[in-house]
């Protein structure tokens, strides 16, 4: 069966006007490209065709080239068949103009095929971008060539390696669509347009001849040398995007043609690539997660949520409220007393003002956001909402107090949401009539800015709830996972021993600052102690009360070092003083002082130096940290607070800063083999103890050979239907 199409409706004014169809964001499939073709073919031929427009299906233009046809063009193809032989030399040469008219999204070979076209027509919200280093790939149908030519080499750098996308109206501000004009009247405007290109009151202009806005060829090696220091310096680990500057530059200095072909060569080479294979992966499995069997499949439909209420105003309450407001969402914030309802309030305008600074909001969308939000130090205005989220301080009973007053307060239909960290949903809600109602909505911080949101459902969480809480992460642009109730959830209990192992390696002689070298050269954003001083030592040793409460027996219970940190009043980064001594900037330095706070801690511990640990190789120091990581993520799995592999794989990167371009903690671990992780753990736990007794769960899959992914069957299924998905952000 054909998968998408186009379909060519010639008007009496003379303009095709050619329609992508492929839902459900019109993707080019390898069926639509030909049907494309097709329609081509027959408009350029026509007598009474004088223009072509190219616009898409149901408010969409084009998500962007299908993923699941990677691997599946034919052996024998042309190299540049597509980008070349027919974008370049049938669309872009041809004797009748053409002009994308972009509704909703044009992006990937969306926004490749739109900056073929002679003019580009866009809605002041329709988004455009390039995502394709998402997925270890380049732009690969001239995408690297035209975009520089459109909006200048510089902006086009940016948008290309950070996979940005932007708005139709930045779009034309920026010279990537000609105008802007209103759903309604896109399709006719663009129209008009290729008519008077025709006519010649329009310039007819071809994209990837255009030099106007390209520097001087001085200026041009200069940028892009910057540019790959830059690239360097932030993905060390991964090819693709100094391969996406060295195209471009291919173009620049070389000549287009001789662009494009390097462009088609690069991009089917990086498409066999392991990084691409794995960002695939990740890709897929972001996909995945708002799929719950037996929540999302049994036909419910979410509840609208018309008004929010967050209790607790501090850094996550008004990092909530910010993110709310920025979706449109009104928002009653709570706070004890006015001091404090201030300064939240505060901190949301500061938040909102950051976008704009930023560019990412005009002052007036800022004004008009804030005017949704409104402070209360009571329980009153509650009585109308429909989601609470509770954000104060991690004390179980104060939570249990929050909870017994909301559900006097609030309607009975209303979601009771608490964002702890660590604390049992059960524990928070016991004095809480209706148990099906509380559901546990963990953002990361700063909530406004990280892209993960952890729904934590009990035993009694209605389906219900999850439903409606997996709607609103959609439309607040968050990524969720639905997990268990447990102590620390997925998230967190995953990634606690990841701490404990390198205050582990510490205590037996490492250094702390090369333990954090090697993590961040692994791929994390930080290593363990720069994380911790980020965190705060106090937030840290509750947190390690919480895990040797609940796992005594897998935890690494010296706390010793941050003990007697904290007595020194080192606190971490708020105290400019942890790990590393902070500037006024907040910039991190190491710390000579530090040695004595070690020995002290070792001395207390009656620990020595282990020789056979210091001569710990830094693959050896990655392992022996992240091993752990696994092993916790093997009981999570095994126990059902996370239902899939995959979910994990997203929880570690976009929650705790796992590398992308590694799949994920389980897809890497996956990739080692379930024997090596389980040998590796069983010879240091015979050495240092159950810290590091593999669970038996990984032990079954090491004897069996078996991945780490619970179900393999279930797994096969789901990654098929995920299969169907296409390219789209």
């Amino acid at each position: 069966m054909a998968k998408g199409t186009t379909a060519m409706e010639v008007r009496a004014d003379g303009v095709a006007v050619i329609t992508i169809s492929n839902p459900p964001v019109n993707a080019l499939s390898l069926d639509v490209i030909a049907s494309l073709q097709r329609n081509y073919a027959e408009a350029l031929s026509r007598s009474d065709v004088k223009a072509i427009v190219l616009t898409g299906a149901k408010g969409r233009f084009c998500g962007g080239f299908d993923i699941t046809a990677f691997g599946k063009k034919p052996k024998n193809e042309k190299p540049g068949s597509l980008s070349i032989d027919f974008l370049s030399d049938v669309v872009e040469d041809a004797r009748k103009p053409s002009v994308a008219a972009i509704d909703g999204i044009a992006l990937g070979g969306g926004l490749e095929v739109a900056m073929v076209c002679h003019a580009r027509i866009s809605t002041p919200s329709a988004q455009l971008g390039l995502p394709e280093l998402q997925l270890g790939i380049i732009p690969g149908m001239g995408g690297t060539q035209r975009l520089p030519r459109l909006v200048g080499l510089q902006t086009s750098l940016e948008l290309m390696l950070t996979s940005k996308a932007i708005k139709g109206r930045e779009a034309h501000e920026l010279g990537l669509v000609d105008a802007i004009t209103s759903p309604n009247e896109l399709v006719n405007t663009a129209c008009s347009w290729a008519l008077e290109i025709v006519e010649k009151r329009r310039p007819w202009l071809k994209s990837l001849y255009r030099t106007d806005r390209l520097p001087d060829l001085v200026e041009v090696r200069n940028v892009l040398e910057f540019a790959r220091v830059q690239t360097k310096k932030k993905a060390p680990n991964v090819p693709h995007p100094i391969v996406c500057i060295d195209v471009i530059e291919e173009g620049i200095v070389s000549g287009p043609r001789l662009g494009l072909m390097k462009e088609v060569l690069s991009a089917k080479v990086l498409e066999q690539t392991q990084t691409s294979k794995i960002l695939r992966h990740f890709f897929f499995a972001q996909r995945a997660t708002s799929k719950v069997p037996n929540i999302t499949n049994i036909g419910l439909t979410p509840r609208k949520i018309k008004k929010a209420a967050i209790v607790g105003g501090g850094l996550m309450g008004s990092g909530i409220a910010t993110m709310l407001i920025l979706n449109n969402f009104k928002v009653i914030l709570k706070e004890v007393n006015e001091q404090f309802l201030s300064a939240g309030i505060k901190r949301v305008k500061g938040n909102l003002q950051s976008f704009v600074s930023k560019g990412q909001l005009t002052q007036e969308d800022c004004e008009n956001k804030f005017y949704l939000l409104s402070g209360v130090l009571d329980y009153e205005q509650f009585r109308d909402a429909d989601l609470v989220i509770e954000a104060v301080i991690e004390d179980s009973l104060l939570k249990q107090q929050i909870f017994s007053d909301l559900s006097k307060y609030c309607h009975h239909d209303c979601i009771l949401a608490t964002n702890t960290s660590t604390i049992d949903l059960n524990l928070i809600g016991q004095k809480t009539i209706s148990q099906d109602r509380i559901v546990g909505a963990h953002f990361f911080s700063p909530a406004h800015v990280m892209p993960l949101l952890e729904i934590v459902r009990t035993h009694q969480t209605s389906s219900q709830v999850v439903v409606d809480l997996l709607d609103v992460a959609k439309k607040i642009r968050k990524t969720p996972i639905v997990v268990g109730n447990c102590t620390g959830f997925a998230v967190n209990r995953t990634f606690f021993p990841y701490g404990q192992a390198a205050s582990f390696l510490v205590d037996y002689g490492l250094d702390v600052y090369h333990i954090d070298h090697v993590i961040t050269q692994f791929g994390m954003p930080m290593g363990p102690f720069r994380l911790a001083d980020l965190v705060g030592f106090g937030v840290a040793i509750a947190s390690k009360k919480q895990y040797f409460q609940s796992y005594p027996e897998r935890c690494y219970k010296s706390m010793l070092l941050l003990q007697i940190m904290l007595e020194d009043n080192r606190t971490g980064e708020s105290s400019r003083k942890g790990f590393y001594v902070y500037d006024d900037k907040r910039r991190a330095s190491r710390d000579p002082d530090l040695r004595k706070y070690i020995d002290k801690s070792r001395n207390m511990a009656g620990v020595t130096q282990d020789p056979q640990l210091m001569k710990l190789t830094d693959n050896d120091i990655v392992e022996i940290i992240l091993f752990p990581v696994v092993n916790e993520a093997c009981r999570v799995l095994d126990e059902g607070i996370s239902l899939k592999a995959s979910d994990l794989d997203v929880a570690s990167v976009m929650g705790m800063g796992f590398p992308s371009y590694r799949g994920g903690v389980m897809f890497w671990a996956d990739s080692l083999g379930a024997k090596y992780v389980y040998d590796r753990l069983e010879a240091w736990s015979k050495d240092y103890g159950d810290f590091f007794k593999p669970c038996e769960y990984l032990a079954a899959r090491a004897r069996q050979g078996a991945s780490l992914v619970k179900d393999p069957e279930f797994h096969f299924l789901l990654t098929s239907l995920i299969h169907l998905c296409i390219l789209v952000t």
